[in-house]
């Protein structure tokens, strides 16, 4: 567990499930797809049918929640693009809206990554976005992250093409970068 003022990131427990479920699946059309890759289309999974996904879930390494005064609000990960050349990728997700850009994912990106580095042989840690999201594009800059990669006009959303855009950030970025002390 870690916490930086109001916001603590944690591994799932299984009191998250239900709330999990109902930020991420209960609503056919939330609002934050509308942000989070909405070029992709959100597969609804019933609740007995996410139960049954707990051992995904609880205590999981590569998937923690995010708090916000005691609230579970979102979640961050990380997937290996490729685990032999340690190639990892991450993300994060606030599900819901009040607690948008108020910091709260900006703190909770920095501490996952802070994890990250402290507690796997990494070199580097990046995700990858698209131009239409631009708070998230933000949050990679306030932590010192590249841009690494633009794939312009890759993805189309709502009649319009959007760039992809990949972040990332060295450890020896992260060593040196007063954000992450």
């Amino acid at each position: 567990m870690y916490q930086d003022g109001d916001v603590v990131i944690r591994p799932v427990i299984e009191d998250d499930l239900l709330i999990l479920w109902e930020l991420i699946y209960k609503e056919e059309s939330p609002e934050w797809k509308k942000w989070d890759a909405p070029y992709f289309e959100l597969l609804h999974v019933p609740y007995k049918e996410f139960l049954n996904q707990r051992d995904k879930w609880v205590q999981a390494e590569d998937r923690w929640v995010v708090e916000v005064n005691g609230e579970v609000v979102g979640t961050v990960s990380y997937y290996w693009e490729h685990k032999p050349s340690r190639w990892l990728e991450m993300g994060i997700g606030i599900y819901n809206p009040y607690y948008w850009s108020g910091g709260y994912g900006t703190k909770a990106f920095r501490m996952w990554i802070n994890h990250l580095f402290i507690n796997l042989p990494l070199v580097r840690v990046g995700y990858t976005t698209w131009s239409g999201n631009e708070r998230m594009m933000k949050v990679g800059e306030k932590l010192g992250m590249k841009l690494e990669g633009r794939m312009r006009k890759c993805r189309y959303y709502n009649g319009k093409y959007y760039d992809s855009i990949r972040m990332g950030l060295l450890r020896e970025e992260w060593e040196s970068n007063p954000v992450f002390d």
